[in-house]
């Protein structure tokens, strides 16, 4: 079926008339010339997690045909420094076309495309982020005969200069409107230009955290995609960091996605909710209205992965500061139905049988609607120092490791729980349960364990595997949550060091 483009905000969608999957070659040359395009952008992501370009002047239509034809070359042993050397290191970087959007805060119009790695040989960059999330949702599809979805919470904190007005008490900013929330239009443009850009926004809010310190008032808040292809679903929130940074910039704003900025304030995390369809594009998650054996056996592999799937999700020691008790993030491992305290949540999901806006609104006639799309399963400990390529990569190994694990539904059933865990009275079961690892160091180890998962099938291979250990182990932060009590310092410096992960 035709995808409906009426009410797409990105500009190419609507002179088009295609959806961005059906984007070609032909239609990007069309939309160059006939919208006066001066230059085009090529976008990939390093090694760092961020966005990096290379700019094209387009002095003449046979100069555009190649560039989209061929690509170009790029210094990989820059890129990639951990695992690509110089003395080997030219790569080809190659648009996706259904990427392709306008670039919102160029002077001159310009138009970008996030890039895919290809090596010498022209074969797809083994261990690019990118190729390895395709890899792992293709083996997700090959295993079970579905396909893996995705969609992120990405939460930031906004920093400007402190106002006496129309003040909030701290750590009460949830879903706070203008004129006690500072940055509202700020959020709002950010969402805007995410649009444009080809992002499926489901909505922006205020979040928890809202604190001032030397003059500056802190402002937390979160903008939420809609479930899609994992691979769409990476590229969204990687633009999504890169708009809502360079519009910052432009207010004179700083941002950070850091996991954690001080103690006793809220942590930003990056949850992450899935879903798995058939090839019609149906939730599997749900049956009669209940969630059944495919979400629970998805969410076994979860469990089973879970202390592995910090490597990918939580990246550097502040992660740490953020996985405490108390702080509406996880430390256990276990799941559990519209409960914040746990690792896993099932979230509402539309699932009852009745009308409610019809019982509202008088006017509606009352429909009877399957609305168990909406069901998700959300995955709360990653933080905005994940690569997401690889933590989205990641979570879909992990789903797949539930299909082919013994005893999947025992398992899922052992680690749910229907109480805050959190609460005194609930010591005892905290204790019966598997935690979450409390430094790199000990994320390292977890994902040693582990490896084989990740590196079945193909997707991650043993050097990249090797590589992120290796990373992790440099900090050497094993005792980092002894550390901090006996010097605050400590975690002050690293809060500046880490600042801008991501």
């Amino acid at each position: 079926m035709k995808e409906n483009t009426t009410m797409s905000m990105n500009p190419l969608v609507n002179y088009l008339k295609k959806s961005p999957k059906e984007f070609t070659k032909a239609d990007i040359m069309k939309y160059v010339e006939e919208n006066d395009i001066k230059m085009i952008n090529f976008h990939y992501v390093a090694g760092d997690g961020r966005i990096k370009t290379l700019g094209f002047v387009l002095h003449s239509r046979e100069y555009m045909d190649q560039i989209l034809s061929n690509g170009e070359r790029v210094d990989g042993s820059n890129i990639f420094p951990a695992f690509i050397h110089a003395g080997s290191s030219d790569l080809y970087v190659i648009p996706r076309f259904c990427t392709a959007f306008v670039h919102p805060f160029a002077e001159i119009p310009t138009l970008s495309f996030l890039c895919s790695y290809y090596n010498k040989d022209g074969q797809p960059l083994e261990n690019s982020p990118e190729y390895i999330l395709r890899k792992a949702a293709k083996s997700f599809t090959d295993v079970t005969g579905m396909y893996f979805q995705a969609m992120g919470e990405l939460e930031y904190y906004v920093i400007g200069d402190a106002e006496e007005l129309y003040t909030i008490p701290d750590q009460r900013g949830y879903h706070e409107s203008s004129p006690f929330t500072k940055f509202e239009a700020f959020r709002a443009e950010c969402m805007y230009n995410i649009a444009k850009a080809g992002g499926l926004i489901k909505y922006g809010h205020s979040e928890v955290g809202n604190f001032t310190l030397n003059g500056k008032i802190y402002e937390q808040n979160e903008i939420e995609f809609l479930v899609t292809d994992v691979c769409e679903a990476a590229d969204q929130l990687v633009l999504a960091k890169w708009i809502i940074r360079n519009l910052a910039y432009q207010y004179g704003l700083d941002v950070t996605f850091s996991p954690k900025i001080t103690t006793g304030k809220a942590g930003s995390g990056l949850h992450i909710h899935t879903r798995v369809v058939d090839e019609k594009g149906k939730n599997q998650y749900v049956s009669k209205g209940k969630l059944n054996s495919i979400a629970k056996t998805a969410i076994a592999g979860y469990m089973a992965c879970a202390g592995s799937l910090t490597a990918f999700g939580n990246t550097n020691p502040t992660s740490y500061f953020r996985l405490v008790p108390h702080q509406e993030a996880p430390t256990s491992i276990c799941w559990g139905d519209r409960n914040r305290s746990v690792l896993v949540r099932v979230p509402l999901g539309w699932t009852h049988k009745n009308d409610i806006v019809a019982e509202l609104n008088p006017l509606e006639k009352a429909v009877k609607a399957d609305r168990s799309q909406k069901q998700t399963v959300e995955f709360r400990c990653p933080d905005g120092s994940a690569d997401i390529y690889l933590l989205l990569a990641g979570l879909a190994c992990a789903a797949r490791h539930g299909f082919e694990m013994e005893g999947a539904l025992n398992f899922a059933e052992k680690t749910y729980v229907d109480v805050d865990i959190h609460r005194p009275e609930n010591q005892k079961l905290v204790e019966s349960l598997a935690q979450l690892p409390a430094s790199c160091w000990d994320s390292a180890d977890e994902l040693s364990k582990n490896r084989a998962i990740f590196e079945a099938h193909g997707v991650f291979n043993r050097e990249m595997i090797d590589d992120i250990v290796k990373q992790l182990k440099s900090y050497k932060d094993q005792n980092i949550r002894k550390e901090i009590l006996k010097n605050p310092d400590v975690m002050t410096q690293m809060v500046n060091e880490y600042f801008y992960c991501g």
